[in-house]
């Protein structure tokens, strides 16, 4: 007898959204890699526990004790998810980048960190704080351990009983490429230094067993997990997180304080200064129930076949190139980035957006030397780019089109991209655009109505990047 697994559900998949060309069409969503819908569970689950809330940790009324006991128990459920070994830790942190700045700033001081410069910048930037090395992407997946066995071995040459932190993603943000950390782990404990993963986009994809994987780190966001009511994870041995000064100093981090000595608490409690954000761990905890339930082995299944549907049917756009970090064909996931040529990227997806009703995230994407070295930009020509940012030139950077696929997508949604690209690479818009203030596309006029809700909305873009 087949048993049926129940469909996710999420918040916002059947919403119409309007078009310049007039009328609404449901509206495509393919920038999971960037934030996804919240899951209709954890959503649930904010709203059940709102009358209920109350102060954690803090207080003695009948509240704050239940909403102690939620915030705690969803500790716990995340633990399960990821199989976290027994004698870790696990934090609550506000997202990946929140996670690995604390993780960097509990580093032992003599610590070195090797990570790639194909990384997030969220598991780049925080490192430059310690002794970092930097490698260069290998060209190959299966040269990824040579690289990380060979830097080893000449930290241990320099500094034989330094910590040391090898840093990596599971999976490529840009190509979705998954990367072996298994294999990594293995290396990198052979040398006495341990394992950061960056599970922002793998955990979302595919299951992750920890005590498995041997990984001694891991950080995770809830707003690329289904839940983003702003919380993350960062799970680990506890030694280092323990012995040193906590990231953030305030209320909750300590036991007792006077004017000239401060006696901090133990972990958790001790990295998780200030009010706890309740109602984000109880909306993640959530998500990893409902995805559990469902199996994250049968979404990852379902998700390759649309994958090889999506890197088919856009093979075949006019033009169109996808861009991968290796050639050779190796396990990824459903993350796709690509460029058409004589097509700015920022005016390819505004186009989408503004006469198809398909959502989709372009730029850099948060690893400019990955995407620098993916769209084979020269040394020289990266220097010209800096020099003109430096002199404060208004500058568009080189991008591409990042489509990503979430639990809800479908062979339909793959197909209105493959047809809408097309449709722009063969005949070009059907509508004006121009470049506004802050150097995106935007639709010239721009006559899709701003959505009835009860608050303010200012459509208008702001500068920013994209987080983790």
């Amino acid at each position: 007898m087949t048993t049926t697994v129940a469909r996710p559900r999420l918040v916002g998949s059947d919403v119409e959204v309007p078009l310049v060309t007039g009328g609404t069409t449901r509206h495509v969503n393919l920038d999971y890699a960037a934030s996804t819908p919240a899951l209709r569970e954890a959503a649930e689950a904010v709203n059940a526990l709102l009358p209920w809330y109350g102060s954690v940790h803090r207080g003695a009324g009948y509240k704050s004790l239940v909403s102690t006991g939620a915030y705690e128990s969803a500790r716990s459920v995340i633990r399960s998810f990821l199989r976290v070994p027994e004698d870790h830790v696990l934090l609550f942190t506000r997202n990946t980048t929140d996670s690995l700045n604390l993780l960097s700033a509990s580093l032992p001081g003599e610590a070195f960190v090797l990570t790639f410069d194909s990384e997030h910048h969220a598991n780049l930037l925080p490192w430059r704080r310690r002794r970092a090395r930097f490698l260069p992407a290998p060209p190959a997946r299966d040269a990824v351990v040579d690289a990380v066995t060979e830097a080893l071995k000449v930290v241990r040459r320099e500094a034989p009983n330094a910590p040391v932190l090898v840093a990596l993603t599971g999976a490529s943000n840009v190509t979705g490429e998954i990367w072996p950390v298994e294999e990594v782990v293995e290396a990198a404990h052979r040398y006495g230094a341990r394992v950061l993963m960056d599970a922002a986009q793998l955990a979302p994809h595919a299951p992750i067993d920890m005590s498995a994987l041997g990984v001694d780190y891991l950080a995770l966001s809830g707003h690329k997990l289904y839940a983003p009511f702003g919380a993350g994870v960062l799970v680990g041995r506890a030694d280092w997180l323990q012995a040193t000064e906590p990231f953030l100093l305030g209320g909750g981090a300590v036991r007792f304080v006077t004017t000239d000595e401060v006696l901090w608490s133990a972990l958790p409690h001790r990295q998780e200064a200030g009010s706890p954000n309740v109602l984000g761990a109880v909306a993640l905890a959530a998500a990893c129930r409902a995805l559990a339930r469902i199996g994250m082995e049968h979404l990852a299944f379902e998700e390759q076949g649309l994958l090889e549907l999506a890197r088919q049917r856009l093979s075949r756009v006019p033009n169109l190139t996808i861009h991968t970090l290796w050639s050779e064909p190796g396990p990824r996931i459903g993350v796709v980035t690509f460029t058409v040529e004589g097509i700015d990227h920022g005016l390819l997806a505004a186009i989408l957006s503004a006469e198809h009703g398909i959502g989709v995230r372009h730029g850099c994407f948060c690893a400019h030397p990955l995407m620098l070295r993916l769209l084979r930009v020269s040394e020289a020509a990266a220097e010209r780019l800096r020099s003109r940012l430096r002199a404060g030139e208004p500058l568009r950077l080189p991008g591409a089109v990042r489509m990503s696929l979430g639990i809800d997508s479908t062979a339909e949604d793959v197909e209105r991209l493959a047809t809408a690209l097309e449709r722009v690479a063969l005949e070009g818009p059907r509508w004006r655009y121009r470049l506004d203030e802050t150097g995106e596309w935007v639709p010239d006029p721009d006559p899709r109505p701003v959505p009835d809700l009860p608050f303010p909305i200012n459509l208008e873009r702001h500068l920013g990047g994209e987080s983790s």
